[in-house]
């Protein structure tokens, strides 16, 4: 029953993907977009593959976790409908437990990102007969979202470099590989590439409709959901990236004038309301991390929540965020490859840095828009989390916004040349 219910799916979807327009408006070719929505199945598979039979040892059993919890609750569709439609906004806590925002424990909120989890899976279960394997396809369309919508965005952004926007937008292995698991970080890019699609075309048409405030609307409340702390990030990068788009002539000031704001606040805000103390959070959330310890954890200085303790711990955040794991952090087979991409990636950035190709965007405000929102996602990342295989997966959403800047920005041509010239003389020297 699984196999035909795979395959009966797997066709369906592969032929929707090249009948929905927000996909066919990409430019791609039909069979571009079913082979993309192929490897995402084929990826995604391997990850559920790589929880269940190496999960423990890699920290990579959430997926089926999740997966067992969403069966129980689609049984509980035909025992007790209104729990199930209600069980979502339960309270388990005191009132501290909605209060309680930025909590890492006792936490309605804390918990709303695994249980809407788990409810969205427990919809696919009632198409899926509550296959793992048959819900990878789901998953695969709906994550699918996503990258299309960077990928429109930024292949406009960058008109004529469409070759390089799409590998460096789809294929980076550890957002292909995170993002194509059933887990959260399909959505959480979703979300993400929500709002930098209808507030890049809203301005680009001069018009921000319906449709336009639905979608980053749609968007920030998956970030809100599944991941609250994103929203305080994206916040301050939306409201210079729009302030960006009113002066443009103070693209840059805009940028760094709302971040200093913003940073004075994140420092501030407690002294007007205790509930506001960011800092306090930080070093919360990252306790919770050092508690909970694993084998890929690392010693670090620990945070105290003052600005002086934020600034000496920026090098150590920056570095656990943007360059581990070292070779020598390497456990498995998962962190070899988290290593050999870091080390790669720095290569194209030393490379786009030296062949580089100026003045090539279209909207320098959309480019810093995602160099402020990722680095400060990095930070974020770097200042609370020791555990690297929960950094590597945190990272990946930002991985892309990246990444498509530094490949659209390269002057490959320039880079080909070199190469090819390197090769002709060292087979000349030998002959």
């Amino acid at each position: 029953m699984e196999y035909l219910l795979f395959v009966g799916y797997l066709v369906l979807f592969s032929w929707l993907v090249t009948k929905t327009g927000f996909f066919t408006a990409t430019g791609l070719s039909k069979p571009q977009l079913v082979i993309i929505f192929l490897l995402k199945v084929i990826v995604g598979i391997f990850y559920g593959w790589m929880g269940l039979y190496y999960g423990v040892h890699a920290k990579m059993a959430d997926t089926w976790f999740y997966h067992r919890l969403s069966i129980t609750e689609f049984q509980l569709l035909s025992i007790d409908p209104k729990e199930y439609l209600t069980n979502l906004f339960h309270n388990p806590y005191t009132g501290s437990g909605v209060q309680n925002f930025l909590g890492s424990s006792d936490s309605y909120w804390n918990d709303l990102k695994s249980n809407f989890f788990i409810k969205i899976l427990s919809i696919f279960d009632i198409f899926s007969f509550g296959h793992y394997y048959v819900n990878v396809i789901f998953f695969s369309f709906i994550s699918l979202i996503g990258p299309i919508a960077l990928y429109r965005v930024m292949s406009d952004v960058f008109p004529g470099r469409k070759i390089p926007v799409l590998l460096a937008t789809f294929f980076v292995p550890s957002f292909f590989y995170w993002t194509s698991g059933v887990h959260k970080e399909g959505l959480l890019f979703l979300g993400i590439c929500l709002v930098i699609y209808h507030i890049y075309f809203a301005y680009k048409e001069k018009k921000f409709g319906i449709n336009r405030i639905v979608g980053i609307l749609i968007g920030l409340l998956l970030l809100f959901i599944l991941r609250n702390f994103l929203i305080i990030i994206i916040i301050p990068a939306i409201l210079a990236w729009i302030l960006a788009n009113r002066f443009p002539k103070h693209t840059i000031a805009c940028f760094l004038g709302v971040y200093v704001f913003f940073g004075i606040l994140f420092f501030t805000l407690r002294y007007a309301d205790t509930r506001l103390d960011f800092p306090q959070a930080v070093v919360n959330k990252q306790q919770a991390f050092i508690k909970l310890g694993g084998r890929s954890s690392v010693p670090i200085k620990q945070l105290e929540p003052s600005a002086f303790s934020f600034l000496i711990n920026t090098p150590q955040a920056f570095t656990l965020s943007v360059m581990r794991p070292y070779p020598s952090d390497i456990r498995h087979l998962l962190s070899l490859a988290a290593a050999l991409e870091i080390v790669l990636l720095l290569l194209f950035f030393i490379i786009s840095l030296i062949w580089r190709k100026k003045n090539i965007a279209t909207s320098k405000s959309t480019v810093l828009f995602c160099i402020f929102f990722s680095l400060s996602l990095l930070m974020a990342i770097g200042f609370s989390v020791n555990i690297l295989g929960a950094i590597v997966r945190y990272r990946s959403i930002m991985i892309p916004l990246l990444t498509v800047l530094i490949a659209a920005q390269t002057d490959w041509k320039r880079v080909g040349q070199l190469i090819t010239s390197n090769i002709k003389n060292n087979n000349n020297i030998k002959n």
